[in-house]
């Protein structure tokens, strides 16, 4: 089932509209998209969707806030102070390796995985553009790629790895875990 409005999701990058500046849509339509792929990956609770949604609006918050392509501790960061500030910080360490390990090339097996692993496979489904669906019916992809368009966001994650690379070759993806 699609999920069209994610308020909290929503709540939270508009405190963030600032530092995204011109790339707010392309991010906020890549973090619904996330959101939706793992909710459909990992269906459940009300908390994990809360969960999910403070995970995705933080997950890559770090290149825009801190100006870097090294952004996940920024990220975690970030995700983190919301937390303590919202009463949430037992949520703290799911939290933030959903954020940390979101990259991560091989299936997360840690304590609590299932939606540490869900978000990592929904952030790739969306970044491979629904290449790789992890399982997701073809036709549900369409539809979450569809309602939430693109507007640069793959083209914008292009000219940040090329910066990267001209300035940092011999690490041009911190981000990547294994």
């Amino acid at each position: 089932m699609l999920l069209t409005r994610i308020e909290l999701l929503d709540e939270l990058l508009e405190r963030h509209r600032e530092a995204l500046g011109a790339d707010f849509t392309a991010y906020r339509n890549h973090c619904c998209r996330v959101v939706n792929f793992c909710a459909a990956l990992a269906p459940g609770a009300a908390e994990a969707l809360r969960k999910a949604a403070i995970a995705a609006a933080f997950h890559d918050l770090g290149i825009w806030t801190d100006r870097t392509f090294d952004y996940l501790p920024p990220s975690e960061r970030l995700a983190e102070a919301y937390l303590r500030g919202a009463g949430l910080a037992e949520w703290s360490a799911e939290v933030t390796a959903m954020i940390g390990q979101h990259h991560k090339l091989t299936a997360y097996r840690r304590e609590p995985a299932a939606l540490v692993e869900a978000f990592r496979k929904a952030d790739l489904v969306d970044v491979s553009m629904g290449l790789v669906r992890h399982g997701l019916p073809k036709a549900f992809v369409r539809e979450v790629l569809a309602a939430f368009p693109n507007a640069g966001f793959h083209k914008r994650l292009v000219q940040l790895f090329g910066q990267r690379l001209r300035t940092k070759p011999w690490s041009p993806m911190p981000m990547m875990r294994w």
